[in-house]
């Protein structure tokens, strides 16, 4: 097995080798036909050449070159959006190409114990009563939960806080599997989020570790976070295996970023009104266990 030492230094990203790969994966994507452009004799290789996206993108050839090779200092981003949309890209491989491309953020010092919630927040937790709803915080931390997310996706209280995060949960613990029917398109979801939070952060040393922790762990992350290029922000509905309520829980989501708190999301799910989701969440709120 490799060490996980190893494991963690190889995930200190080098931003041009990651750029570089990023960007020729998707020109490679793409045929000069199906972005109206000419076809002259044979191509060495499929998809679209540099000049061709630079031409896409009204950009000089030299900008798209230095972008491509991670001389990102000298490039705009006017240049980043512009070769963003020529590559036809998604939301996500977009901010991923922007933090691919700005300059490296300095990771922020963290204390064990720091991570947390204030008071305010766990109250709005609280108040969700028929909505599942957590917390995350840097590197994908469950730090806040109410009682209905701990019932519909995993005990949190009994998770141990170093396995209690969204790529842990995902690619480690037991449950997700059978839990989340399209498990494939969830665990894609982690590893563009983590693939990100790398790009903006390549020297954050905790980071690092974490996500070398999931490699080493899971075959399938590994595979993901080495052949995953692409960050489709489809944003179908949770669907959720609950054999016991005699229906399949089909959950919609919001994330939205609370007052002062930096690297932290709260994640609401509801379900459609009147739905079967819906009354089976209703249910579950109303059990005493």
């Amino acid at each position: 097995m490799v060490a996980a030492a190893a494991l963690t230094q190889n995930t200190r990203m080098n931003r041009k080798i990651a750029l570089r790969d990023f960007l020729t994966f998707h020109r490679s994507r793409l045929s000069p036909g199906r972005m109206g452009l000419p076809v002259h004799g044979p191509r060495r290789v499929a998809g679209l050449r540099r000049e061709e996206v630079a031409a896409l993108a009204s950009v000089s050839v030299d900008q798209y070159i230095r972008l491509e090779r991670g001389h990102t200092s000298l490039v705009s981003d006017t240049v980043v959006d512009a070769v963003a949309g020529a590559l036809a890209l998604t939301p996500g491989e977009r901010r991923y190409l922007h933090a691919l491309a700005q300059r490296p953020m300095t990771a922020t010092p963290t204390r064990a114990g720091d991570e947390g919630v204030r008071d305010s927040q766990q109250h709005v937790l609280d108040s969700l009563r028929d909505s599942p709803a957590y917390v995350v915080g840097r590197n994908g931390a469950i730090v806040a939960w109410n009682r209905l997310a701990a019932r519909v996706f995993f005990d949190f209280p009994r998770i141990a806080p170093r396995d209690r995060s969204l790529g842990r949960l995902m690619f480690t613990h037991p449950r997700a599997r059978s839990l989340f029917l399209d498990w494939e398109g969830s665990a894609r979801e982690i590893v563009a989020y983590l693939r990100t939070e790398t790009a903006r952060r390549p020297h954050d040393a905790e980071l690092a570790s974490h996500v070398g922790r999931l490699l080493e762990a899971s075959p399938d992350f590994r595979r993901l976070w080495t052949t995953q290029f692409t960050f489709d922000n489809a944003r179908e509905p949770s669907r959720l295996a609950y054999p016991a309520l005699g229906t399949t829980l089909r959950l919609t989501w919001e994330a939205f970023e609370p007052t002062d708190s930096a690297d932290a999301w709260m994640v609401i799910y509801t379900a459609a009104e009147d739905s079967a989701s819906a009354a089976a969440l209703r249910r579950m709120a109303s059990s005493p266990c």
